[in-house]
């Protein structure tokens, strides 16, 4: 069987290839065999820049174009030729060597330091590099942008809903009126966080052979200073030098690149359970599509399919992200193959990941607030303020304030004239207790509005 969207076995590729599809040029074979020759490429041009080794003279700039034009025009084509060159190798880092060594033949210029490709290299000096530039790539080109979007659509609700009152539930019980708007701006400022972080984890490699300590490099060239080579052609990648390896770097950069996301997605998963619970409620209505089917039996239904699918998606993205994070950075002595495997399955728990946030978005513009529905239940439960009434009963000295609302509100619905007249009975100073008997539900949410505006 052939393989298309319809007989792939994972949904990545299959029930969502469009919702994936941008990742396909960073996490493919593809993807990752671009991204070793972009490496190999690097390292052969750095030699070249590096006085001290006279076997590599400056190259000209028709041959720093042969090599830069080699990754640009790199297709799939290519890849395959990759692909047939590692049918022979049965490895997968020396066939791009070999590959690179042919495309250069005919220029003479590079042809004759072809012997420098993969110069004193281990497979793990392209592998980490290549690696960590598929994360730089998915990081400032699909998970930051669709971050931002989410944050941006989420903090939109809050300002649009900063006024609309809502009775709180603690414990899945009434509580304390707040506001939509401050509901949402609480998971705005906390996914803002979280990306954040995300944004600011270092992304690690290592150029230094085969155990770390740039032996074969030494033996070679004595006097160059592989160390500060190594390093500016890191940071020329746009990435920061490990401190010390073994044949790997560690992966602990990854780990907190990982971990970071997990909990951006732990966030959203908070969030789509409540979208869910407020749907439920009718606090929030879904705007219908045509065409679209809630229930293969019931027509009325209109389902919060978004967030459930998002809130899947996520689960299966973190259980994955946790483990790379857990597995990657363990490595027995100088190395094991066992992070091999693994991290070629990095873009996994980032596809899911986008699968989701597209969902979320996908939900979010078909939510509208219905304030009807939650001004009954506001008006249905006047005993919230009775956290109010004993509170300024506290401020004047009034005996066991909190025990009399208790016994008077705790397990009962107290209608509105019930709590006034309790309120009228009150010593109170006159003004405060006016305050007291103008309050309602809808009017007590402190500076909800304002903390929501303030998104």
């Amino acid at each position: 069987m052939n393989l298309t969207s319809l007989s792939a076995i994972s949904p990545i590729d299959g029930r969502y290839a469009e919702k994936t599809a941008t990742l396909r040029e960073l996490f493919s074979e593809y993807g990752l065999i671009r991204y070793r020759l972009q490496v190999e490429v690097r390292w052969l041009l750095a030699l070249s820049d590096q006085k001290g080794i006279e076997e590599v003279p400056e190259l000209t700039a028709a041959a720093r174009k042969k090599l830069e034009r080699i990754v640009e025009a790199f297709d799939m084509t290519e890849a395959q030729r990759v692909k047939r060159i590692e049918d022979t190798t049965n490895h997968d880092v020396k066939a791009i060597e070999y590959y690179l060594k042919e495309k250069i033949g005919s220029q003479r210029e590079l042809a004759e330091i072809k012997e420098f490709i993969h110069f004193a290299c281990t497979s793990e000096d392209v592998n980490n590099l290549a690696y960590a530039l598929m994360l730089k790539d998915a990081r400032e080109k699909a998970l930051l942008p669709a971050a931002d979007r989410l944050i941006k659509s989420i903090a939109t609700l809050a300002r649009q809903y900063a006024e609309q009152p809502m009775l709180a539930r603690t414990h899945g019980q009434p509580a304390s009126p707040t506001t939509l708007g401050k509901e949402m701006a609480v998971f705005a400022q906390r996914l803002r966080r979280q990306r954040k972080q995300l944004a600011q984890v270092e992304l690690l490699g290592k150029m230094n052979g085969a155990v770390g300590n740039w032996n074969a490099h030494l033996a070679a060239y004595p006097d160059v200073d592989w160390p500060k080579l190594a390093s500016r052609l890191i940071r020329d990648l746009g990435l920061e030098p490990s401190p010390a390896t073994t044949q790997i770097e560690p992966h602990d950069f990854i780990a907190e690149y990982f971990h970071a996301l997990e909990r951006f997605n732990t966030v959203l998963i908070d969030f789509c359970r409540d979208i869910w619970g407020y749907v439920s409620m009718s606090y929030f209505r879904q705007r219908t599509v045509e065409g679209e089917v809630g229930s293969s039996t019931m027509p009325h239904k209109v389902n919060p399919i978004d967030f459930e699918n998002a809130e899947g998606n996520l689960g299966i993205a973190n259980a994955i992200l946790q483990h790379l994070a857990q597995k990657l950075p363990i490595s027995r002595w100088q190395r094991d193959l066992t992070d091999s495997t693994a991290l070629r399955n990095l873009g996994v728990g980032i596809a899911h990941s986008a699968i989701a946030y597209q969902a979320i978005e996908k939900g979010l513009g078909k939510l509208e607030a219905d304030a009807w529905k939650m001004g009954q239940d506001l008006e249905a439960n006047w005993e919230v303020l009775g956290e109010a009434i004993q509170t300024v009963m506290r401020r004047h000295g009034l005996p066991e304030p909190y025990e009399q609302l208790k016994r008077f509100t705790r397990g009962k619905r107290v209608g509105k004239d019930a709590l006034r007249q309790f309120i009228e009975g009150l010593k109170l100073p006159a003004a405060d207790k006016k305050r007291l008997l103008a309050l309602t539900p809808g009017e007590y949410t402190g500076n909800a509005a304002e903390q929501a505006r303030q998104v």
